[in-house]
């Protein structure tokens, strides 16, 4: 009866530890669709607007305490990006680089500015149906509800590199910089 038992502990100790393994590839590219995502909305949006934001209190003398921000990089307006950046995943499909054989989520969709140069060579893409693309937008929510306020931190503060400080940094979905992660 007791080796039943272990034998059964050590069966369920082996699938518990098996689901909580992530696809390193799947993650680190649904990390760096959103970053892409995000950059290109961002660019989509005017830079003349403006947006208030402070605390919309009266000061003793009467004055209000506000600032102008610029709209794309305003949390607010990141806070609805993020919210809705997983509905583009289906835009995306592995991709297999032909001379190093490296497996990577890319866009194979163009943007909406149909500009011709945004058609890639379909040839050294996999279209495996709607699963793919839909693990994909599985591992892209779990990416924005793991890092939702590191990445609008990232985007509000107009930082570089953000595909490296995002996805190797902040978490561990890329092993492309293996650099100590930083706080935001």
């Amino acid at each position: 009866m007791a080796s039943w038992v272990i034998h059964m502990a050590l069966m369920l100790l082996s699938v518990l530890s098996s689901q909580g393994k992530r696809d390193q590839q799947l993650y680190c590219s649904a990390c760096k669709a959103i970053v892409d995502e995000l950059n290109y909305s961002i660019s989509q949006v005017d830079p003349k607007k403006t947006i208030n934001v402070g605390g919309f209190r009266l000061n003793t003398d009467g004055t209000m305490r506000d600032r102008k921000v610029p709209l794309a990089r305003s949390e607010s307006h990141l806070s609805e990006l993020v919210e809705a950046v997983c509905g583009s995943m289906s835009d995306y499909a592995l991709h297999v680089d032909p001379a190093t054989r490296q497996r990577a989520y890319r866009r194979f969709a163009p943007r909406d500015s149909g500009a011709l140069g945004d058609f890639p060579d379909f040839n050294n893409f996999q279209f495996d149906g709607p699963d793919a693309s839909n693990a994909l937008k599985f591992a892209c929510e779990a990416v924005v509800e793991e890092l939702e306020d590191d990445i609008i931190s990232l985007f509000s503060r107009e930082a570089e590199h953000e595909h490296q400080e995002l996805c190797s940094r902040v978490s561990d979905y890329c092993e492309d910089d293996r650099a100590p992660k930083q706080e935001l």
